[in-house]
């Protein structure tokens, strides 16, 4: 699904804990997040430790949908 719609012109970010699978999808743009149970969270962390965190994947969510691929790119 994500190279159809790339296929389209729109710009698709995956973010996922395992990135191999993201990978072999076909995603083009890759964020790599926190753990399976809680992809882009953590609930050890204080309200606003999470915050900042989540952030910081938004951030790099957004930096990757205006950066221009050619191929597989990883966003740490």
């Amino acid at each position: 699904m994500v190279k159809e719609i790339e296929r389209y012109g729109i710009p698709i970010v995956h973010m996922a804990t395992i990135i191999t699978i993201s990978q072999s999808v076909g995603a083009n743009r890759i964020v790599p997040t926190v753990a399976i149970p809680h992809p882009v969270g953590n609930p050890s962390l204080s309200a606003e430790g999470e915050h900042e965190l989540r952030k910081s994947l938004v951030d790099k969510a957004l930096k990757a949908l205006t950066t221009e691929v050619s191929g597989i790119t990883i966003f740490d």
